[in-house]
């Protein structure tokens, strides 16, 4: 191996490695951070949608059952999500406790 070879295999570690740490402390975090925020708002956006799934009366229910064909996969993960309860409250209460 000759010291060019050394010396490339040298920068494409160090490259990689660096990749790395820049995901770890960077980017990382944030897209987790992010996925929590598009997902509270998500439920957020269902739960006005659909709160007859709750029992909660509302009159834009009629208007939103059209919409339940589209959603119909993000539904059933959302009102299995709401109705756990624990989970819920665990991850409402990790955006106040670091």
């Amino acid at each position: 191996m000759t010291v060019a070879d050394r010396i490339a295999a040298f920068r494409a570690a160090l490259d990689e490695w660096l990749r790395g740490l820049y995901h770890g402390m960077i980017t990382h975090p944030a897209y987790e951070k992010i996925e929590k925020e598009a997902e509270d708002t998500e439920d957020e956006f269902m739960l006005a949608c659909f709160p007859d799934a709750f029992g909660i009366p509302s009159p834009v229910s009629y208007y939103t059952a059209e919409l339940l064909p589209y959603l119909e996969d993000e539904f059933e993960a959302w009102e299995r999500r709401l109705w756990d309860r624990e989970t819920l409250m665990e991850r409402k209460g990790q955006q106040y406790h670091f």
